[in-house]
């Protein structure tokens, strides 16, 4: 009897497990290697760093999705190489041995060089970083409600988001949000409301990937809630108490704060230049590998999908790396495995479909594109909860997140306003704070 073929998926995130359940019928044996134990839902990460959603909302046990995938295991593992000549996986612990290999390891945060910025100025890609981002949030409002100097008052209150993508400008009207309706009434000494929030773009226009007449509205609502935005600027210089910021005139600014937060721009994850080297490909700026209209890599059995892939559209433009481009890319490498593995012709090379595209801006706002249609405000708003509702895995999480959802649209509150995993630092010079137990 014939040996089942083995596939080895690298990362459980959109691409890899897409991959991974769209060979659930298939005659070959499938094995994903991740070194997190769940599946995490990306979209909705800003929502836990802001305290919307807690992490168990956003993030699944792999196990629990692939538990009656009988042709399907999961193992806990850290990838540190490939041995492409032997067809091997190289563990941290271990190797792996496969007949096809699908490398779906995702992207990291691009600091451009500058990473020592990253201990002041933490980005989101984790559950990790959201706790971090969290914990960092609601304790400047603390600070802010000790502190008796007024300009380290204000720098508690002052929060820079570097980057007008999706992500900075989710981050920005979640903010806002808590500054001005969450903790409204919560504090004695300080009115969150005097919050400033600031939103750094080196483009002309925030979301730059959509038109611009939908970026401007955007603008034109977080202005409204009370968010600046410096568009042409770039950062230059990250302390832990200030941001130097650059104008399109060369003229240079230093903002005091003490909340940074990093929304530009990412990179692939370092496996991918590993992957390059044992197949003696190539890698674009971002540290994603080159592959061909079929996402190999190298070899007819070695594939690359989802942040760490360079793919062009009909355009020749990179596809983004976005939650749709890594589910089709993850199911059309489980369509040409099994056409290998059973001898059939290939199906036509990669073509992306695009669904769409959105992003929130705040409160019942949100810009939304789909096909040549633009939507901006309400309307958007709810294709933007639906699709990303209907996106979430488990049944139980969608119910989940939408009850946590009703009752945030109702209350203005936020379940998970939790400061957790650090110990305090001093506020002003340890010795001038107000006395709590005098209040």
């Amino acid at each position: 009897m014939p040996r089942c073929p083995h596939v080895v998926v690298v990362g459980g995130g959109f691409a890899g497990l897409q991959a991974a359940r769209c060979l659930r019928r298939e005659n070959v044996r499938v094995t994903l290697v991740d070194k997190r134990n769940y599946h995490l839902f990306q979209p909705l990460l800003y929502q836990v760093a802001t305290g919307g959603l807690s992490p168990a909302n956003i993030a699944v046990p792999l196990r629990r999705i692939l538990n009656k995938q009988r042709n399907c295991e999961t193992l806990l593992a850290e990838v540190v190489d490939f041995d492409l000549d032997h067809n091997r996986l190289l563990l941290a612990d271990g190797a792996l041995e496969y007949d096809f290999l699908v490398v779906a390891a995702g992207a990291s945060q691009c600091y451009f060089g500058n990473e020592k910025w990253q201990i002041h100025a933490p980005s989101l890609k984790t559950l990790e970083d959201a706790s971090v981002i969290r914990r960092k949030i609601y304790f400047a409002f603390e600070a802010a409600e000790r502190e008796t100097s007024t300009d380290m008052r204000k720098s508690w209150l002052t929060f820079i988001i570097v980057g007008g993508g999706p992500t900075g400008v989710e981050l920005a009207g979640a903010i806002a949000e808590i500054a001005r309706e969450t903790l409204r009434y919560d504090f004695r000494h300080i009115n969150p409301s005097d919050t400033r929030i600031l939103v750094v773009d080196s483009e002309p226009h925030i979301l730059s990937m959509y038109s611009e007449r939908l970026a401007i509205r955007a603008a034109n609502k977080l202005q409204m809630i009370g968010v600046e935005i410096m568009n042409c600027c770039r950062v230059c210089d990250v302390q832990n108490d200030s941001v130097t910021i650059r104008d399109s005139n060369g003229q240079t600014s230093r903002i005091l704060t003490k909340n940074i937060l990093w929304a530009a721009g990412v990179s692939a994850n370092p496996l991918g230049r590993n992957l390059a080297a044992a197949a003696n490909g190539d890698v674009d700026r971002s540290g994603r590998v080159v592959v061909d209209g079929y996402l190999r890599m190298g070899s007819d059995n070695v594939f690359a999908v989802g942040d760490m892939a360079c793919v062009k559209n009909q355009s020749g433009h990179t596809l983004p790396g976005l939650a749709p481009v890594a589910m089709q890319q993850g199911k059309f490498v489980a369509n040409v495995i099994c056409r290998l593995v059973s001898h059939q012709a290939l199906p036509p090379p990669f073509e992306y479909r695009d669904p769409g595209s959105m992003a929130t801006i705040g409160r019942a706002a949100a810009v939304a594109v789909i096909g040549h249609r633009e939507f901006y405000g309400f309307t958007a708003w709810l294709l933007w909860l639906t699709v990303h509702l209907f996106g979430i895995v488990l049944f139980q999480n969608r119910m989940q997140v939408l009850a946590q959802w009703s009752w945030n649209y109702l209350t203005f509150s936020r379940s998970a306003r939790l400061i957790t995993g650090v110990e305090h630092p001093r506020i002003g010079n340890g010795t001038e704070v107000h006395d709590q137990a005098a209040h």
